[in-house]
């Protein structure tokens, strides 16, 4: 089926590598920034004004301006704006409510942790049957308005990238990175997104990995994949669109306009893995500015042979979940690519062990500036590959003034527990090829 030829790099963090247990640790190189500028520090929580719950992975963005980030599992944020950009507001928004812009002069810098509440805004029920939707049509001129809604221009972008494996409920590696992105323009299908490493570090405790070495291989150009709008093979062409059934499943605001929620499943009589979830379709332009989908994994043994590289004799492993999330910001009338989150889960059993493990690997990518500006192609020596495990690429918690003014993901309470053990471990630690 050509239409999925490349059905193998949506599953994002995907692709897994099981080995007997060696540490290989790759010396990340620094390249300096060429200019340096003082920088307001802001930290907040975005929350439900009604229920004080926390926004989940909400947008935080400069107005008039490409610097950004998203809230945490906590709905916490931090964000770092150059002195040029303090007379701007923030803007905040997030699915289903309204939006707010709060000056930045009012902000509380560095150690104050501004809340910020957000008001849900419900749409009217009405206006979803005035007349009858076609799902199907709507996601069929989404899909046609692809070259009109998103740029036609590369992009050099810079990104923080993160990524964790826990076994059980305990992390055992946590890598962080600024990547920079050239991205292509979505109107070229010949022109790919490619990614090279700027800044890194990691931290792993090969202790609690018993035998087995479980590897993540793909880190940010995986990430990049579940960029559906211009990765469209296995979800939104008009070929893939036979072998899905589609459906409206509500109406709701995201940055102050109304958007369709469209369901998808794959057809009962399609007997390939593919994927469901819900695409979120701008109503005016048919933008798809949002999507939250998986991997459909009731055959395992089709599942496996995608996800898993490779794996010592005697182990089984099977997929357990498989969840991705994919964020487009508008500008000036053009969608671009915010974010992407990727979840995988597996239970590994040994022939000669009576219980499971399970390893749950998380993989995000945030753009936290861009330029259209002097865009210039990576040096294939410089370029990240599907083929590269991240966690060798990475150097680890040493420099607590690592990222100076970059921006990054606001780590959750439990992975910020996780780095103090980790690094506290290695600090006492003769593992010199861990500390490289």
């Amino acid at each position: 089926m050509k239409t999925f030829r490349n059905i193998s790099l949506y599953a994002a963090a995907l692709l897994l590598v099981f080995a007997i247990q060696s540490v290989t640790a790759a010396a990340a190189g620094e390249r300096k920034k060429s200019e340096q500028q003082a920088f307001l520090t802001i930290k907040g929580k975005v929350i439900d004004s009604e229920t004080g719950a926390p926004l989940v992975f909400a947008s935080v963005s400069v107005s008039d301006a490409n610097v950004g980030i998203v809230t945490n599992i906590d709905g916490e944020f931090t964000l770092k704006i150059g002195e040029t950009l303090l007379s701007k507001n923030l803007e905040f928004s997030f699915i289903g409510y309204k939006n707010k812009d709060v000056p930045i002069s009012s902000l509380r810098d560095k150690g104050y942790k501004n809340v910020i509440s957000l008001d849900p805004a419900p749409i009217p029920i009405r206006e979803i049957i005035v007349k009858p939707i076609d799902p199907v049509d709507i996601v069929s001129k989404a899909i046609g308005r692809i070259d009109r809604n998103y740029e036609n221009v590369p992009n050099l972008m810079t990104a923080f990238y993160r990524e964790t494996i826990r076994k059980n409920r305990t992390y055992v590696s946590i890598g962080e990175a600024v990547v920079e992105i050239m991205k292509a323009p979505y109107n070229n299908d010949l022109r790919f997104d490619n990614a090279r490493m700027y800044k890194g570090r990691k931290s792993a405790d090969v202790e609690k990995m018993d035998t087995v070495l479980f590897k993540l291989q793909g880190g940010p150009i995986s990430a990049l994949d579940l960029d559906l709008a211009k990765n469209t093979e296995a979800v939104l062409t008009l070929d893939a669109m036979k072998y899905y059934n589609y459906s409206l499943s509500s109406v709701i605001e995201i940055n102050g306009k109304p958007h369709y929620v469209i369901d998808f499943i794959q057809k009962p009589s399609v007997d390939i893995p593919l994927f469901m979830g819900s695409l979120y379709i701008e109503m005016d332009s048919f933008a798809i500015t949002e999507a939250e989908f998986g991997f459909n994994l009731s055959d395992k043994a089709a599942a496996q042979s995608i996800f898993i590289r490779k794996k010592p004799l005697g182990m089984d492993v099977t997929p357990e979940l498989a969840s991705y999330r994919t964020k487009y910001r508008e500008q000036n009338g053009k969608w671009y690519f915010e974010y992407s989150r990727a979840e995988v889960k597996f239970k590994v059993d040994w022939k000669k062990k009576l219980f499971h493990t399970y390893y749950t690997t998380m993989a995000e990518i945030a753009i936290t500036d861009r330029t259209a500006e002097e865009v210039i192609k990576f040096a294939g020596k410089e370029r990240l590959r599907y083929t590269d495990v991240f966690s060798e690429k990475v150097s680890d918690f040493a420099d607590p003034d690592f990222w100076g003014e970059y921006n990054v993901i606001e780590p959750d309470q439990s992975i910020e527990s996780a780095i103090r053990k980790l690094s506290r471990k290695l600090k006492f630690s003769d593992r010199d090829d861990l500390e490289k």
